[in-house]
Formats: C-alpha cells, sequence, structure tokens
C-alpha cells in the first residue's frame, strides 16, 4: 500500500506535467471560430509563418475569429496547433494515427474537426518540408564554397609569406601550373616610380 501510495501521485503529476506541456487545455477556444473555414485558415496561416511566426496582421485575424481580446489568449492556443502540426508532418505519423494525438479530455466535435484538417494538409505539408530541407542543404553547399573561396581571396599575403621559403618545391611540385603571377609592365613601372621618384 505504501509503495502505491508514493507511486500514484508521480503517475499523476507526469500525466499533468505532459498535459501541460501539451497544451491541449487551450483546443477548445477553436469552437469559437465561426466555421469549418476559418480554422483551416488558422491552421493554413501557421504552416505558412512557420519559421517567421504569426505577423501582426495575421495575428489580429486570428484573434477576430477566435473573438479573443489579447495575444496572452491567443499564444497558448497557437503553441498547441504548432505542437499538433509539427508532429503530425516530422514524427512520420500515419493519416489513421492522428486521432490518436488528442487526449480524452479534447471534446468529440473539435478531434473529428482538426483530425479531418490535419489529414488533408499532411500530404502537402510533408512535400513542404522536403523542399524545405532540400533547398537548406543546397544552400548549406553553397555557402561553404563561398566561405572557403573568400578565406583564400582574403588571406594571400599570409599564404605567400608562409609558403615562401619552400617556393622552389612548391613549384616543383605543382608543375609550374601556378608559377609566378607576372605584373604587368605599366603596373610595375608605376610602383616602382611611386617608391624610387625618379629624379631629374
Amino acid at each position: 500500500p505504501a509503495r502505491g501510495g508514493r507511486t500514484r501521485p508521480a503517475m499523476e503529476h507526469g500525466t499533468s506535467s505532459a498535459a501541460a506541456l501539451w497544451g491541449h487545455e487551450h483546443l477548445p477556444l477553436l469552437a469559437r471560430a465561426r466555421s469549418k473555414d476559418s480554422v483551416e485558415y488558422i491552421l493554413q496561416a501557421l504552416w505558412r509563418t512557420r519559421r517567421t511566426g504569426l505577423d501582426a496582421a495575421d495575428r489580429a485575424i486570428v484573434r477576430d475569429i477566435l473573438q479573443l481580446p489579447s495575444d496572452s489568449e491567443l499564444d497558448p492556443l497557437l503553441v498547441c496547433l504548432r505542437i499538433l502540426i509539427r508532429r503530425c508532418v516530422h514524427d512520420n505519423i500515419a493519416k489513421e494515427e492522428i486521432p490518436k494525438l488528442f487526449p480524452a479530455e479534447v471534446l468529440p466535435e473539435l478531434q473529428r474537426l482538426l483530425t479531418l484538417l490535419l489529414q488533408k494538409f499532411q500530404p502537402e505539408w510533408r512535400e513542404d518540408t522536403l523542399k524545405d530541407q532540400a533547398s537548406a542543404a543546397n544552400s548549406g553547399t553553397t555557402k561553404g564554397h563561398l566561405s572557403k573561396n573568400q578565406d583564400a581571396s582574403e588571406q594571400p599575403a599570409t599564404t605567400q609569406i608562409h609558403c615562401g621559403t619552400s617556393s622552389a618545391k612548391l613549384s616543383s611540385e605543382s608543375g609550374e601550373k601556378e608559377g609566378k603571377l607576372p605584373l604587368a609592365k605599366d603596373s610595375l613601372d608605376k610602383m616602382l616610380n611611386d617608391v624610387y621618384p625618379i629624379r631629374g
């Protein structure tokens, strides 16, 4: 009995902590929306702004849809919906598994509505995610090449100093491919005149 008395509160605490983290208690606010299309708009707006967050105009529209006076009431719901969207898109959850994301406390009507909408958009959102990942990979590769080129171009003097003592060796190993970079005659003359001006 003593062991059970200790275990039960711990389990209850774990359950309540998970519920608080999930934030499902804020979902009933969606019932204030006037139509299914309004809830659909909110989900699409959250996906569209997944990297930037809702701007002031979007927030005003969503507050108006849900008849909420302030962002302090709106923000917990948005976090909850973003968690739902993220799990559907990134956790490889099958369409038929989406209803299992909702705790029993969420009203059945709301569960059905959100399930239908998430199932509707899941393929499109996953495709967007794959495109984002491919774009990020390409961008990272491009930045890597640019960074290497920039490093090489920013340190010619240092490279020349460090390699000066073994220039002959480097020249022989490279097959004289690079060789010396001859300056144009007029440029060389100008440099010499600047350093040693000709006096009449």
